[in-house]
């Protein structure tokens, strides 16, 4: 008997065994949800989770944005209170390759006076007395001003004599000249070097850099008096770490 039952069971209809049943109801924990609205659903989720993503991407670079704001602004900061030490409150001073204008907009507010910016570029970020320079002459008037400041920038010039004859045509009698420039001192420095002059050769052309005993000479034949210089922390730019100098000087009179 038991033959005769498992020849039926295998003379079974194929069909029988391998028939699809029709769609039914999808249900989820205890709610019951129809398949095709399910299948609607997915694409609108995914919808969200994209504009979710792309609302948490655009708020952390604003965030991002905002924190290197703020360290420019305040490294500017910084800079503008050391350099207002050197200079006699009411000084008025031309800001040379002034950048964004932030030292020029600190340094004024500290000294209770106008700080005069210029730059190759059309304007500046902070709201100061910005005028465009050509690269060759200062667009300021003979013995107008008390100080003049270039943070960073004599390197980039490509003729740095026509730059110290301005400098000399526009401070009157015992002005100061405040400059700041990197040292290629080390293999590190002159690393750091390299890399600031691939930077930006494409925008001022390249860069020259020199070390303390060179810009001393080249201070001293240009008539100015070295009153005081020192040496600055690498550490103070963690993106650009390399040795900094700073030089007092003042028109040496008996060669003005």
């Amino acid at each position: 008997m038991l033959q005769t039952v498992s020849r039926a069971q295998s003379g079974a209809d194929p069909e029988h065994f391998f028939s699809a049943r029709p769609l039914q109801t999808l249900r989820l924990s205890g709610e019951s949800y129809d398949a095709k609205a399910f299948a609607a659903e997915t694409p609108r989720t995914l919808r969200w989770r994209r504009e979710l993503l792309d609302a948490l991407i655009r708020g952390i670079r604003r965030r991002w944005a905002r924190e290197r704001r703020r360290r420019k602004v305040g490294r500017c900061f910084d800079m503008a209170l050391e350099i207002a030490r050197v200079i006699p409150r009411g000084s008025e001073v031309l800001d040379v390759g002034c950048g964004n204008g932030f030292i020029a907009h600190h340094l004024s507010a500290i000294l209770g006076t106008s700080v005069v910016g210029i730059n190759l570029g059309n304007n500046a970020d902070a709201p100061i007395d910005y005028r465009q320079y050509d690269g060759a002459q200062f667009p300021v008037t003979d013995d107008s001003f008390d100080a003049v400041l270039l943070c960073y920038v004599l390197h980039h010039a490509q003729d740095v004599r026509v730059v110290l004859n301005e400098m000399r045509r526009v401070l009157c009698d015992g002005g100061l000249a405040i400059i700041y420039e990197d040292m290629p001192r080390t293999w590190w420095d002159k690393g750091v070097c390299w890399y600031h002059n691939f930077l930006w050769r494409g925008r001022t052309g390249p860069c020259t850099f020199r070390r303390e005993s060179e810009w001393r000479a080249l201070f001293e034949s240009f008539g100015f008096e070295i009153v005081s210089e020192r040496q600055l922390s690498r550490w103070r730019n963690l993106t650009h770490p390399v040795c900094r100098r700073i030089y007092l000087l003042r028109v040496n009179a008996a060669t003005a």
